[in-house]
């Protein structure tokens, strides 16, 4: 038996049949992502990650809201200032790397909601919500560091139609105006502008946040998704600052969450917790 049926066995001893629905399921995960400073730094307690994160996880039921939150992101050793370049780990800057990592992560997930953050404009402090983001041409997508240098006929994305326009189903308006109002001088907004989210490695990620949570729409799908979308994050932006605002964004999903999906119950959070675990561990 796999471990992921041993770990079903013993959820349904402990917690009932009914923790683990056969349909219309969700799981209780919700997946952030970052690139280059202050995106990885914000998100650094939510690691599980011992050797990013060596004061532990604290995800794990986030403030008792029903909800375990993951991150996913670079280091970049030795670089404190821009150029940041590739940085090395989970979710490099790089397109065939930044790939292979989301399809694996959100295999293993199956969240319930995504939000990718990235580095925006240096000289601002800013929380950019992007309401949109293109399947740009393969050959169109900038350069990034280490060859092949843009998207790649095997990646999934090449199956998309090109131009073809992804829009994200975060609570926008919501996030925009709870991080306003948090009084952390950020300059909160929705970008619906026609620059999109820039052609780099920021809005590839972006696309593949709101195509996951459109493949997944379906309240009948066990991997239902309800929320995927982009924030880019203003340079300027200081790490304090930052990791305040991805709290408010978080607590703002939450609430959007939970007017879409019923409310999270002990067991389900235990057994998508102890799930997860079980998918690891095929991958060691």
């Amino acid at each position: 038996m796999c471990a992921c049926n041993l770990v079903r066995t013993a959820v349904l001893a402990v917690c009932g049949a009914a923790a683990i629905p056969a349909a219309g399921a969700y799981t209780n995960n919700i997946l952030i992502t970052g690139y280059w400073p202050p995106t990885n730094e914000m998100i650094r307690p939510f690691s599980q990650n011992p050797a990013q994160n060596p004061s532990g996880w604290q995800g794990g039921n986030w403030e008792n809201r029903g909800y375990n939150i993951f991150s996913y992101f670079p280091e970049f050793p030795g670089i404190n200032s821009p150029p940041y370049g590739r940085g090395q780990g989970d979710f490099e800057v790089d397109y065939q790397d930044a790939s292979a990592d989301f399809w694996r992560v959100v295999g293993d997930l199956q969240p319930v909601a995504i939000i990718t953050f990235s580095r925006g404009g240096v000289n601002n402090s800013s929380w950019e919500l992007e309401s949109r983001a293109r399947k740009l041409p393969l050959n169109s997508w900038t350069p990034d560091y280490l060859a092949p240098t843009r998207p790649t006929p095997d990646l999934p994305i090449a199956s998309e139609p090109d131009n073809f326009i992804r829009f994200s189903s975060l609570p926008m308006v919501e996030i925009r105006d709870a991080v306003a109002a948090a009084g952390l001088g950020i300059n909160a907004f929705i970008d619906s502008s026609n620059n999109f989210g820039g052609t780099f490695v920021s809005e590839f990620t972006s696309y593949h946040s709101s195509w996951y949570a459109n493949l997944h729409s379906d309240p009948s799908d066990p991997a239902w998704c309800v929320a995927g979308g982009h924030i880019h994050v203003g340079g300027s932006t200081s790490v304090a600052a930052s990791t305040l605002a991805t709290q408010v964004t978080l607590r703002t999903l939450i609430d959007h969450v939970d007017s879409i999906v019923p409310a999270p119950g002990g067991c389900s959070l235990f057994a998508s917790t102890l799930l997860l675990a079980a998918r690891r561990r095929r991958h060691v």
